[in-house]
């Protein structure tokens, strides 16, 4: 009995193991399918314990979205009071929200109306509904760029390859009309033509808006508003290892010598 309960453990866990191999087999397989490139991983200011997003950065990416991107991609994720502080300042972000119309109301009579946009307001989409963006771009559906970073493997390192990455197909493949080759997309095949020239934008600051500049400051913008509160985040994640240094000393304190009297006494009984 005893061994027939080792033998059925025994290919229960052979199978657990397998079967977790196979997964993970299964997984880089499909993470790895087709002719696609694997993104290179970049340096990113914002990427360390205590570093922080470019400021500076967000704002030129902020003019790429609105000026290029936004003519397909939604936001709807994010405020413009979320741009307050962090790339604008509160007056520059009202004028912002004020160029866009929003529908509001029922009114007195029963009617919505349109009004200009204020701080709370969503940045909003360019279609209504994913009938007319589909219907717009012959079929393809343009997602929402809230956590685009969230959503794909390699976050900004991706959108940076996949924004610089426009190419002539290569001998022997072959692109429909309305397609695109980009050896960085799942299938090498994309609907969205490259959207990135060099001076498309002209930058506030004085940047030269090169085509990488401005693949590395929306991606770094995207990457934001993805995670608006990292910064938040790691200064609050700094304050609380603080506060914890001091009380493990005084924890040691406390224990080390407070107590020592009673640790090291000797009881005699007579």
């Amino acid at each position: 009995m005893a061994l027939r309960m080792l033998t059925a453990a025994s290919k229960i866990a052979v199978a657990s193991v397998t079967g977790g191999a196979a997964y993970v087999l299964t997984a880089n397989v499909a993470h790895n399918s087709g002719d696609n490139l694997h993104v290179t991983s970049y340096p990113w200011s914002h990427n360390g314990i205590f570093a922080a997003y470019d400021a500076a950065s967000i704002r030129r990416g902020h003019q790429v979205y609105s000026q290029v991107c936004a003519a397909c991609h939604g936001l709807k994720r994010i405020a413009y009071r979320n741009l307050v502080g962090v790339c604008y300042t509160e007056e520059e972000a009202k004028a912002l929200a004020l160029d866009k119309e929003y529908e509001d109301g029922p009114d007195d009579t029963g009617a919505m109306f349109d009004r200009p946009g204020k701080l709370s307001d969503y940045i909003k989409s360019p279609y209504k509904n994913e009938n007319e963006a589909r219907y717009a771009n012959n079929g393809g559906y343009p997602p929402d760029l809230s956590l685009i970073t969230k959503a794909r493997h390699g976050g900004a390192d991706y959108l940076f390859a996949l924004l610089t990455g426009y190419r002539d197909p290569p001998a022997g493949v072959t692109i429909a009309e309305g397609q695109h080759y980009n050896p960085y997309f799942p299938g090498t095949k994309i609907q969205m033509p490259n959207p990135l020239y060099d001076g498309g934008v002209e930058y506030e600051d004085g940047t030269p808006a090169t085509a990488s500049q401005m693949a590395k400051d929306v991606s770094v913008f995207l990457a934001w508003a993805g995670e608006p509160e990292q910064d938040e985040r790691k200064k609050a994640g700094v304050k609380a290892i603080f506060a914890l240094s001091i009380a493990a000393v005084a924890a040691g304190y406390w224990k080390r010598h407070l107590w020592s009297i009673f640790k090291s006494r000797k009881l005699t009984f007579h």
